[in-house]
């Protein structure tokens, strides 16, 4: 029987790779979704519902494994409210109903930098639902901690981000030693290292930075 797999923001740049990575693993993958993907393959299922029907869809699934992909920017929700309701409620509130299903296993995307005592909004954010996820009780966590994404496609187009990406080959060069942590990540690697993952049994909390996701991606 294949292990069950459910995916939040699999119509997103990172859930997308990572839904196909895993079907081709031999995995049964599920993607909850407020709107269509457009990478949809054969054998995964697409469940496309409001966010109040998530519950329900994930408790009907029972998943083994729970993966988040959830994100947006300050800029896209709204205000800081509308992205926090994103970034920190919606995966709480997914993570949450993955547990009440019996998922033992939670991955999740955060972000380089996050911590509770930073001056960013965005990356506070990103530390109080990586604790938030730490008090539900996973047998495992796993905390991906990617930087700037490269590669894939992308939904829309942020002119800050495609500048980034653009000069993110000089920069990467500048990035040694600890400071590669910063250094950019091809969404392509951080895709295969959940996959790769998903494959864990040892339990704890375990945070992944760009050494740990390109060691698992190759």
């Amino acid at each position: 029987m294949k292990q069950k797999i459910v995916i939040a923001g699999g119509s997103g740049l990172v859930g997308s790779q990572v839904a196909d990575v895993l079907v081709h693993s031999g995995f049964e993958v599920h993607l909850v979704s407020r709107r269509p993907s457009a990478d949809v393959i054969p054998d995964m299922h697409e469940h496309i519902a409001p966010i109040t029907d998530w519950s329900a869809i994930v408790a009907s699934i029972m998943p083994a494994i729970a993966i988040s992909c959830l994100g947006t920017t300050i800029r896209n929700a709204g205000s800081r409210e509308a992205f926090r309701a994103v970034d920190h409620d919606l995966v709480l509130a997914f993570a949450e109903a993955s547990r009440a299903a019996g998922t033992q296993h939670f991955i999740t995307v955060s972000s380089v930098g996050a911590m509770p005592a930073s001056g960013s909004f965005y990356l506070k954010t990103k530390a109080d639902m990586e604790q938030g996820l730490r008090n539900i009780g996973f047998q495992r966590l796993d905390i991906m901690r990617p930087s700037l994404l490269t590669g894939g496609r992308r939904d829309e187009y942020r002119a800050g981000e495609a500048l980034g990406i653009l000069l993110s080959p000089l920069i990467d060069r500048l990035m040694i030693g600890p400071m590669r942590r910063f250094a950019s990540t091809p969404s392509d690697q951080l895709a295969k290292a959940i996959a790769m993952l998903a494959n864990e049994k040892k339990s704890g909390v375990f945070i992944h930075e760009n050494d740990s996701i390109r060691a698992r991606a190759s």
